[in-house]
Parts: structure tokens; sequence; C-alpha cells
């Protein structure tokens, strides 16, 4: 009576028991990091003295911060090539492509554990592996030591019927998805699919709808491993490395959400949130200044295949501007072999790097007051660069449809789509991958230029918190909204002392002086807190902005997890209703800290009276906690890992 899920937690646990709730250690096969979080990381293997690394694989690829206005991403990029020949990681070189595109076509395994810095890292859930996105510090642990912890999810099930009609992608399915249960529907879970439907979605289908399970707040996504699977890994020169994996008939799951795949209907989400979803065909007429195809969600070769396939013959409105990133360099030299590359520039379309480009904010922000069709997996208010932009979210063949009409339209009357035939085999862009060399011939040491500061450390808990509420937050806070991501920022993921000049500044534009008036405080949110990317950068900069506690009617798992890492206190009301007690400036005390954690009850005392807070820690995050956040944690605990 086991899920896919429960059986490969089982296959890799280290410690504990497979109880919901309970933390486990679960052993990790491989690891990933991205740039804009990969800087951290190795960082933080340097602060760790470590000399090798416990995978069977990490990949360190460059696919973020790719514009070269300045040296800072440069010597990131150096930096990051120079810790993976010393730790021995596989470097994926600027242009190799977007890395859970990359990993899904190269290097992803059915029935592997997967952790990496980039919260879309559940991509390889279409594989059949258990991907998980962290914060970079866990993935650090993760390379150093080989394992991980993680609290035992419940499993949600999603049984497809069906098939998708023509001019229907597997976007539309988890808007569809996301729709019915929202950004913070799967906190908790790990989602499931299985039924007759799934033999009706591709290995990228899969991969899409995994992907933006991430926007769901889920612990992870996964797919079964089939005969699809096994022709996709084949086409990939991978067929080896191929194992079935599938649900027993009698698994048992706690939640099951039946989805006819034949009733998806081309969709969008509008701004400002994921799951904001709503039909094309009853969304009105809404005029598009800026449509861009790509992402890690969207860059395969069955979608870029299919846009071209729509643009052939035909003209980008002139209102519109048409740019696309294909996923990877092999993508790339399909394309341009097979004559799609041609069409999309014969059509209008301007040509991205395969990168991650304008989806982080890297490049092709909006005209002022613009409406940007994306086919990206989120649409955070100032995401794209541009504050007052309506950004929407929809499929590849929506986003082609829309740059021919100059205005949302659906797909799904146009002929062909469903006839896109992959390659029988791929020829791999392998230059962009640089191997680990022996042991022997490593480097000793990486190299740094002057925008990489220090890790930042946190001290120990202090058994008294004090504070002044230096900013009351609404529901939904994402960690765009903690640590702007766009180009002129993602330049300083290395810097955190330059990017604190930016915290939270999508909310108010003066929390670094708010926290430096006030020697740091506490902050205050609602539900949903810290939603969004894995980057810890979120939780670094409160840190060093002198943060003590975050307050919130509750916390995205990822974010929950770096500001326990960081050394910052997340607690929860206890009733909700209390958030509302409280107010900016208000001064807040925490007494008996230290006992509190042992009990996981907090009273807070505030102006209006003592309010009940909730905190409920395992041993080891208590103790992270008390002896100042997860590498002075590890390194204390060095001659065990």
């Amino acid at each position: 009576m086991t899920s896919i899920a429960y059986q490969l937690l089982k296959e890799h646990l280290l410690e504990g028991e497979l109880r919901q709730g309970e933390e486990i250690k679960i052993k990790i096969d491989q690891t990933l990091t991205q740039d804009s979080t990969g800087t951290m990381v190795y960082l933080q293997l340097e602060a760790m003295a470590i000399d090798d690394i416990r995978t069977e694989l990490s990949v360190a690829y460059i696919d973020h911060n790719m514009l070269q206005t300045g040296f800072e991403n440069p010597d990131d990029h150096q930096f990051i090539q120079s810790a993976a020949e010393k730790y021995g990681l596989v470097f994926s070189k600027p242009g190799g492509g977007i890395c859970h595109q990359v990993h899904l076509e190269q290097f992803a395994r059915p029935g592997k554990t997967l952790v990496g810095s980039g919260s879309h890292t559940p991509t390889a859930g279409g594989i059949g592996s258990l991907a998980i996105g962290a914060g970079g510090l866990d993935v650090a642990v993760a390379m150093a030591s080989g394992f991980y912890y993680l609290k035992v999810p419940k499993i949600l099930n999603i049984k497809l019927s069906g098939k998708l009609r023509p001019g229907v992608n597997a976007k539309d399915v988890i808007l569809t998805i996301l729709g019915k249960k929202t950004v913070k529907g799967g906190t908790g879970y790990i989602v499931e699919y299985s039924g007759e439907g799934v033999k009706n979605l591709s290995v990228t289908d899969r991969a899409t709808i995994c992907n933006m399970g991430a926007e769901l707040g889920a612990t992870t996504s996964i797919f079964p491993a089939d005969e699809i699977t096994e022709a996709f890994m084949r086409r990939h020169g991978r067929g080896d490395d191929f194992k079935p994996i599938c649900a027993t008939e009698d698994a048992v799951y706690d939640e099951i959400m039946e989805l006819d795949l034949g009733k998806v209907v081309p969709s969008v989400a509008k701004p400002h949130l994921p799951d904001q979803y709503e039909a094309i065909d009853t969304l009105g007429e809404v005029k598009v200044d800026q449509v861009a195809i790509g992402s890690c969600t969207n860059s395969s070769y069955t979608d870029m295949m299919k846009v071209a396939h729509i643009l052939k013959g035909r003209k980008v409105h002139e209102d519109v501007s048409l740019v696309i990133s294909p996923g990877s360099a092999t993508i790339l030299q399909a394309l341009s072999e097979n004559g799609a590359l041609a069409t999309m520039i014969q059509s209008g379309a301007r040509i991205l790097e395969n990168a991650c480009g304008p989806c982080i904010g890297m490049g092709q922000a909006p005209k002022s007051g613009a409406t940007s069709l994306r086919s990206f997996n989120r649409n955070f208010k100032g995401r794209s660069g541009t504050k007052d932009a309506k950004i929407y979210l929809a499929s590849p063949e929506t986003c082609a449809a829309s740059a021919i009409k100059g205005y949302i339209a659906s797909p799904a009357d146009l002929e062909g789509l469903d006839y896109i035939e992959e390659p029988e085999s791929y020829e791999h862009a392998t230059n962009y991958l640089i191997y680990p060399k022996a042991k022997s011939e490593r480097p000793k040491e990486t190299v740094m230029g002057p925008n990489i500061k220090p890790f930042p450390l946190a001290k120990p808990i202090a058994d008294k918190i004090e504070g002044d509420v230096l900013l009351k937050a609404k529901d939904n806070v994402t960690t765009d909204d903690i640590c702007p991501s766009t180009a002129k920022l993602l330049p300083y993921r290395s810097n955190v002392p330059k990017l604190s000049n930016y915290a939270f500044s999508t909310l108010v534009e003066d929390f670094k002086e708010r926290a430096e008036t006030h020697d740091g405080g506490i902050v205050v949110g609602g539900e949903n807190y810290g939603q969004g990317s894995s980057r810890e950068h979120a939780a670094l900069l409160p840190l060093y902005l002198g943060v003590k506690a975050i307050i919130a009617k509750s916390f995205a798992r990822i974010h929950r997890s770096n500001l326990i890492n960081a050394g910052i206190l997340p607690l929860v009301f206890k009733d909700p209703a209390d958030y509302e007690k409280i107010s900016e400036w208000n001064h807040l005390e925490l007494d008996d800290v230290k006992k509190s954690l042992e009990s996981g009850n907090f009273t807070l005392i505030t102006p209006a009276g003592n309010i009940e807070l909730l905190g409920e820690f395992s041993e080891r995050e208590r103790d992270m906690l008390l002896e100042g956040g997860y590498l002075n944690y590890t390194k204390n605990r060095r001659e065990s890992v």
C-alpha cells in the first residue's frame, strides 16, 4: 500500500520513521545549484572546510545571472567554476542551458533523490526523481554529508484521465490545479500523479507540471517512471539509467483529486499570483505589449516546435515584442538544424540566450504599465523589473498565438499542434560541461572577486528577544518582496551587505533605515509568508539587518527552513486573528525563549496584551536556533559529517 514517494523515502531513509510530521534524514544521491544561489552554497562549503563531496553527482549550473554589464556576474561565474573544480562537481558553463531543463535531459534518473538550490528542482519529478528544492545551506550540507532532513509529508494524489486536446498544454493543466488548490494548497504535501491520463503526457509535459508544483507550496511532485520515461531517456542516450517506478495498486493517499485532461482548456494566471486562474474563453480581449516564451517551465524541444508551428508563415503583431529562450544548448542546436529557429526569426521574434533571462528579471523588463504574457512559472508584482507591469502566465502555444493576434488568444483552433514529433535521438551540446578531475589533480583554492563577501553568521539565540515591529506585511509575501530579483540586483547575490540596501523594497522603501534606526527588530506577516523562490537571501538580508524573529499566520516550507538555517526564529499565531492586534512600531517581547523552544508555546508581550504563539521545532531545529543557525550547527558536529 505504498505510493511512489513513500517508496523512495523508505529506500533512502537514514534516520527516523515514516510518520507524517516527523523529521527524517534521507540519503541524497544528486544535488544541483544555479549561480543566483550557488555562490552562497560554495561560500558555505568553504566555511565548513571540507575537501570533498559525498553525493553520487553534483552539478553547478550557470543560467541566472547571465548579463555581464560589470565584473560582478563573471566574477561569480569564475568563483563557482573554481569551487566545482576544487570539490569535484560537474560545471555547466554559461550557454549550456537552464539547470532544470539540462538536468532533466542529461542527469536526472528515476528513483534517485535530488536536492537543488532552486525552488523548481521538482522539475525532475517528471522523470521519476524525488527532487526537492531547498535553501543553499541545505544543499551545501547535502553535498558535504550526503543527507537532507525533511518532515514526512502527506501525499496528494492527482488522478489523471483522458487526453489533452490540440492547443492545450501541460501548463494549462498545472494552472487549472493551481486555480483549484491555490498557492498554499500543496503545503505539507508531496503531489503524486497517477491514472490512465499519465500515459498521454510526455516526460517534458510531466516536468512542466512538476515544475509548477512549487507554486502550490508542495514539498515536491512526482510521476511514475514508465515506458514513456524510458523512451525519453533512450532519445537522450541514457536508456541504461532507466528503472521503472510506480505506486502499488492499493497505494493509500491522504487526499485524492481527479482531473480529466480532456476538459482542460487554454488558460492564464492573471496578475499577480500563479493561482489567479481564468480560462481564455471568459477572459475578454486583453491587449498585450510583450510576450516571452521559455523558462525552466516551458522551454523544451516540443514546446519550442509548437511555437515554431504557430509562427510559421505569420508575423508578430506590430505592437508586440516577442522574445524566445530555448531551454538548453541541445535544444537550440536542434532548432537551428531543423529550420525552426529560422521560422521564429522570420516571424519577427527575438531569440534570447538559452537561460532563465526574463523569468528572473534578468533583462526584457516590460515598458511602464505594460501587459506581458509569459510562459513562465511566476508573475509576482515587480518580478519582471517593472513594478506597474501586469504579468500573465500561459502556455507557449497561447503565448505564440497571442503574439500574432496582439491580444491574449486561445490556440485551440490551430491545427497540427498534437503532431509534434521528437527526434529519434538528441545530439547533446556536451562542450558546455566540464567534468571533475581526479582528486589529486584538483586545485586547493577557489577564486573570489571583490564583490564576493563572506557568508553572514548568526549568534546563538537569546533567552529574551525584544524589538520593534519594523514591518507588518499582508498575506503571500514572496521571497521577491523580501529580496528583489531584478537585473540590477542579481549581480549582488554574493554580496549580502550591498543587497541588504534593497530588503523588502517592493513593500517599503526604507526597511534598512528602519532596521538600523531601531537596532534590528521583528517582522510580522500574514498567510504563506515567504512563498516563491528557494533563495536563502530572503533570510540572510533580515539576518544581516538584525531581525531576530518573524511572526506570521503561516510560512512557506522552504523559507521557514531558511529562516531557521539563518538563526532567525519563525513563529506563528496560535489564533490568526491576533495578527490584527499588532501594529508597526509596536514594541514586542518574548521571554523564556529557550524554555519555550522545548514546549513549542511562546507568549508575546505586546501593547495590546499577551498573545500566544506556536513554534513546532524538531530537536535538530531547536539545536540549530540555540547554536546560531545551520552552519554553526554543522561546524560544531563536523566530525560526524
